[in-house]
């Protein structure tokens, strides 16, 4: 049985849903403010919250606002009769999963609300999964025992649970790749996506395209409509590797996404809002391509928030046995 809270102080609005729910698949529950919502959270455990934007004590923002900071996964369904697109944005940025405008169709209503249940239950559902790939990429999965690589482990601790950008630095092989999915999978964005991109491997125009997405018609080619991968990872992470290797058109994209929590499709002048963790990796010396002009500085700063060093093989002789430990169990299997 699906358990829906609506929270909308008009009456007639209550009894509608009251009657277009009357099922023995659905138990609706109404509140006829915000506050009263909020207290009723704990003890019927929605799977879903459809409320209205404006009501009588703390408006609908506010409660889903306080709502979040008790559950930041529980799907929201914001309505409202004075629709506008910076009161849409502003939900969506508060982490509502949709926003429908009164007066609605019976139709429009319903496959929202399917929609929006479909998703909380692939999210359930996909919950043993996020854990098994949490142990997979535990700390201590990641071989070594030096020095240069406790600390390494150290500040992979310290900086899983926040939202600061990281820039992961090292030569090839060193497995930033695996640090960043290390802190992805021991943040709270765990359950969400983890988008990893090499910048090297597409020429720009692809690589823009596959980042921000395009509208269709865009460009010969953009046949369809087309997410990029920013909005592919909302609520998660991007892992961006040879981040030194991006243009300098995509570089100034790439800062305002930064700045403004925003990015723009090719072919559309619309912005959208984005919640995305970016951890970018380098193993060229990206101090050096500032001063050649062909690196932004401010994009430099804005990436190197947090910079982890990962080291060389030579500058951790002492996990060589271990290493080499590891990769002969991994290659001979034992005998049956």
């Amino acid at each position: 049985m699906d358990k829906l809270l609506l929270i909308d102080d008009e009456a007639d609005v209550q009894y509608s849903f009251r009657r277009i729910f009357d099922s023995p698949e659905i138990e609706l529950t109404t509140a006829a403010s915000g506050e009263e919502g909020l207290k009723l959270l704990p003890k019927v455990k929605p799977d879903l919250v459809i409320m209205d934007v404006r009501m009588g004590g703390i408006t609908g923002l506010e409660a889903l606002r306080r709502l979040r900071q008790i559950d930041a996964k529980l799907p929201v369904i914001m309505m409202t009769a004075y629709g506008t697109t910076q009161t849409a944005i502003e939900a969506m940025k508060l982490g509502a999963y949709d926003y429908l405008e009164k007066p609605f169709k019976l139709d429009e209503l319903r496959l929202c609300i399917q929609r929006a249940l479909s998703y909380n239950q692939a999210i359930s559902e996909n919950v043993y999964l996020r854990k098994q790939l949490k142990k997979k990429y535990q700390f201590n999965q990641i071989i070594g025992r030096s020095e240069p690589m406790l600390a390494v482990f150290k500040m992979v601790e310290r900086v899983a649970a926040t939202d600061s950008t990281v820039l992961i630095r090292g030569e090839s092989g060193t497995g930033k790749e695996l640090v960043a999915r290390a802190l992805h999978f021991n943040s709270n964005r765990q359950f969400a996506p983890f988008i990893p991109i090499n910048c090297s491997a597409l020429p720009e125009n692809l690589l823009e395209s596959e980042l921000f997405g395009h509208r269709k018609g865009a460009f010969t080619g953009a046949i369809n409509d087309k997410l990029g991968l920013f909005q592919e990872a909302d609520g998660g992470t991007i892992f961006l590797d040879e981040i030194g290797s991006m243009s300098a058109t995509l570089q100034s994209r790439l800062l305002r996404v930064l700045q403004e929590k925003e990015v723009r499709r090719v072919g559309d002048n619309v912005p959208v809002y984005v919640n995305v963790r970016v951890v970018a990796a380098t193993n060229e010396d990206l101090e050096k391509k500032i001063k050649d002009g062909t690196f932004r500085e401010d994009l430099y700063y804005r990436l190197n928030v947090i910079s982890i060093h990962l080291p060389s093989l030579r500058e951790r002789r002492d996990d060589i046995p271990l290493l080499l430990g590891h990769f002969l169990r991994q290659k001979v299997s034992p005998r049956t």
